[in-house]
């Protein structure tokens, strides 16, 4: 990308240097769909993204989990730009993704990999392996004819679909779902991103192939230095495999820790109702009643005042909850979660 070509770098943006370790930030970012009736009269606004900022660094994995409609995919494929925001910035190693042209966004979206939840869906049934990995090397106008068979095959080694002769000539209805999988990690790798966003990418997968790709996703990032934004509604997978944990909840970031933190001691109601769902193998505990959050996640249309998870909160605070939107309370060294609990 012509760095003289960019309008925005994030330096400009806030007044600050750029930090060289950060790949990419997200600074008060609103995710909106416009929802209309009959396609005609206007009823409002889906807040998906409502005010979200992050940063993540070179080589880290992070997982943002939680449940359905949290705005988890909406928020990653705003990082992709596949969504433009409503408002507030994408930043991506220094430069700002709102005022970037057609072929800009080209080429700031050769730099970021993305890993489909369905593997069968995200390939096209009418090409052969061969030609899903060479499509975007051709659109990309990387190397001639032999450099990018040299890439195409040096791929599949990586992903464990080797020899590479035995996959190149066949199309993804001849792959098994753990195959296919693979198929998509290689194609997202193939232009050498710096970041690679995986939404939800072993959930259709049979269990016995999911610790396959879970551990192919982690040791790639480690041997490329890749930064990993991992998607996922499971926090029993991150456990092993992400750093930090960003949990979303309505639209906006609930709490942020180290992965060994937040299971240890979650400090936000929602963040123990979700460990709270997950199995338990002990048997000692299998008579124990878990308190779980009661009724269904709001509406993003009409979200609710003050904190969003006061509806289902059995630990609210009668006056404040309900009309104050709690502020990000830091209880430790990288560990927030905006939950008026906290308060000293």
């Amino acid at each position: 990308m012509n760095e003289q070509s960019v309008n925005l770098t994030a330096a400009a943006a806030t007044g600050s240097t750029v930090d060289p370790s950060v790949v990419v930030a997200a600074r008060e970012l609103h995710t909106w769909f416009e929802l209309r009736r009959w396609g005609l009269f206007r009823v409002g606004n889906v807040r998906a993204v409502d005010g979200v900022s992050f940063e993540l660094r070179r080589g880290e994995a992070a997982a943002f989990v939680g449940e359905s409609g949290c705005g988890k995919s909406s928020l990653a494929r705003t990082l992709l730009g596949l969504y433009r925001p409503t408002s507030g910035q994408v930043v991506f190693e220094g430069r700002e993704m709102g005022g970037l042209d057609r072929g800009q966004r080209r080429d700031y979206r050769a730099r970021v990999g993305y890993v489909q939840q369905d593997p069968y869906g995200a390939l096209a049934p009418f090409m052969d392996v061969r030609r899903i990995l060479r499509e975007p090397l051709i659109v990309n106008r990387v190397g001639d004819r032999g450099e990018r068979e040299t890439r195409i095959r040096a791929a599949l080694e990586e992903v464990g679909l080797s020899p590479p002769t035995d996959f190149l000539e066949k199309f993804p209805h001849m792959l098994s779902g753990g195959q296919q999988q693979r198929v998509v990690i290689a194609r997202a790798l193939i232009l050498q991103p710096s970041l690679l966003i995986a939404d939800e990418p072993v959930s259709m997968l049979d269990a016995s192939v999911r610790v396959e790709i879970l551990n192919l996703l982690r040791d790639i990032r480690r041997s490329r230095k890749l930064t990993l934004a991992f998607v996922t509604h499971d926090l029993s997978t991150v456990r092993h495999f992400a750093e930090r944990i960003f949990v979303m909840y309505a639209g906006r970031m609930a709490e942020v820790a180290p992965v060994e933190a937040l299971l240890a001691r979650p400090r936000h109601p929602y963040t123990e109702a979700l460990l709270a769902a997950l199995p338990d193998p002990d048997p000692e505990n299998a008579g124990r009643l878990r308190e779980l959050p009661a009724g269904e996640p709001p509406s993003l249309l009409d979200p609710p005042s003050g904190c969003r998870f006061h509806p289902r909160c059995p630990h609210r605070i009668a006056g404040l909850c309900e009309t104050r939107e709690p502020p990000d309370f830091e209880v430790a060294p990288g560990h927030v979660a905006a939950c008026w609990l906290n308060q000293e």
